[in-house]
C-alpha cells in the first residue's frame, strides 16, 4: 500500500512537473514567434520600435532596417547597446552594418562632389570597422571595407610643433584628406 501511494505521489510530481516544463517552453515559444514575425514585419519595410528590453535580434533587425534607410541618428542607441553586448557575432555585425551605412552616404556625397559632409562619414565609418575588427580580426568583409575607407581618407599623423599639437587647419595645408574615389583594384 505504501509502495503503491509512492507511486501515484511520484507519478502526480512527475506530471505537474512536465505540464509545469510545457507550460514555460509553450510561453517561450509564443515570446520567440512574436519576435520573429517582429523581425520579419522589418526585413519587409514596416517599421517597428524596438526597446531597450527587446532582446538582441529585435534591435538589431531594427537597426539594419533604419541604417538601410539612412537614419543613422535613430540607429546609433541601438549600436551602442548592441556593442557593449556580451553576443559578440551581433555586435560585430551591427558595428559592420552601420559602418556600411556611413561609408555609403559617404560616397554618395561624394559623387555629388560634397566632399565636406563626407569625410566624417568616412572616419566614422573606419572607427566602426575597426571596431568590428577588434571583436572579430578574421572579419575579412571589414578588413576590405576598412581599405576601400582608408583610400578615400587618410589618417596621416599629427606633427608636434614645440610639444604641441598642429591645428587641424594647418595639417589641412601639408595634406588633402580625400585623394579621390578609388578605381580598381588595389
Amino acid at each position: 500500500m505504501n509502495a503503491g501511494r509512492l507511486v501515484i505521489l511520484a507519478s502526480s510530481a512527475m506530471l505537474a512537473l512536465s505540464l509545469a516544463a510545457a507550460a514555460w517552453f509553450g510561453g517561450r515559444l509564443a515570446v520567440d514567434h512574436r519576435d520573429n514575425a517582429l523581425i520579419a514585419s522589418l526585413a519587409t519595410g514596416h517599421d517597428l520600435a524596438a526597446s531597450p528590453d527587446d532582446p538582441a535580434e529585435l534591435r538589431f533587425a531594427r537597426l539594419f532596417f533604419l541604417a538601410t534607410r539612412d537614419r543613422l541618428d535613430e540607429a546609433q542607441p541601438l549600436l551602442n547597446r548592441l556593442a557593449t553586448d556580451t553576443d559578440r557575432r551581433l555586435a560585430v555585425a551591427a558595428l559592420y552594418d552601420m559602418a556600411n551605412a556611413r561609408l555609403r552616404i559617404a560616397i554618395d556625397h561624394l559623387g555629388s562632389n560634397r566632399i565636406d559632409p563626407a569625410v566624417p562619414l568616412v572616419r566614422l565609418a573606419k572607427e566602426g570597422y575597426r571596431r568590428a575588427l577588434v571583436l572579430d580580426p578574421g572579419f575579412w568583409d571589414a578588413k576590405y571595407n576598412l581599405d576601400v575607407a582608408m583610400r578615400l581618407v587618410r589618417d596621416f599623423p599629427q606633427i608636434d610643433v614645440d610639444g604641441e599639437e598642429m591645428p587641424p587647419e594647418a595639417a589641412k595645408r601639408l595634406w588633402t584628406d580625400l585623394p579621390g574615389l578609388p578605381k580598381g583594384l588595389p
